[in-house]
């Protein structure tokens, strides 16, 4: 007889795995974005207090960006061996050239006017950065937030070669046994995570900038 395209019995049979794939591929897409934007954050003020930093952060973390995923892995195998540390590190990287561009880009874009009366009204350096400048950019800084989470939900599957990548190890799993179940619902779930992952930043975007919703 041959084999259904797809078999609802290996689902409710794999129920337990899958939902585990699935929580350590969200573990994978978070701590790296949040790693990302700790490190990108003070490079970006850095880039902003002192411009002429901003063109050779922004060149590593472009090299960075360009580097194989599988070479990366290779260079950190010997370091952390087949761990999460391996995946992280590399996922985290990726991150930088996104986030470090939209945080330093959403930042200048606050109006000079902004500022100046945010000065004359006695406003103190940090003070005006957290109340004034922050709020004004976090559309921007949303939108980086967004990319960088969405490409490293993508990256994620490609760490199950060294063991880790979460519903990677279900595209892993089909193609290695020619069954197509585990790769489709390992497909839906990562599409489904990472329009659940866009929609939820855009809630915090909504959130956070409540004088851009619209009264009407």
């Amino acid at each position: 007889m041959a084999q259904s395209f797809f078999d609802w019995s290996w689902v409710m049979g794999n129920l337990g795995e899958i939902w585990a794939q699935l929580a350590e591929h969200i573990i994978l897409t978070v701590v790296p974005v949040g790693l990302g934007f700790l490190m990108a954050f003070p490079m970006a003020l850095a880039s902003i207090r002192w411009p002429r930093l901003y063109s050779p952060l922004l060149g590593v973390a472009g090299i960075l960006f360009s580097i194989p995923t599988l070479a990366l892995f290779v260079i950190m195998i010997p370091f952390t061996g087949l761990s999460k540390a391996t995946a992280i590190v590399p996922l985290t990287l990726y991150t930088l050239l996104i986030l470090l561009r939209n945080t330093v880009e959403g930042l200048k874009g606050v109006p000079s006017h902004v500022r100046e009366a945010a000065e004359a009204m006695g406003y103190t350096r940090t003070r005006q950065l957290f109340r004034i400048e922050l709020p004004l950019a976090v559309p921007v800084i949303v939108a980086g937030l967004r990319i960088a989470t969405v490409n490293t939900i993508a990256y994620v599957a490609i760490t199950a070669l060294i063991g880790q990548g979460g519903l990677g190890n279900l595209f892993m799993d089909g193609f290695l046994r020619q069954f197509p179940t585990p790769l489709i619902v390992g497909l839906v779930l990562s599409v489904a995570l990472a329009v659940a992952a866009d929609l939820g930043l855009l809630g915090v975007q909504y959130v956070l900038t409540p004088w851009q919703r619209n009264p009407g």
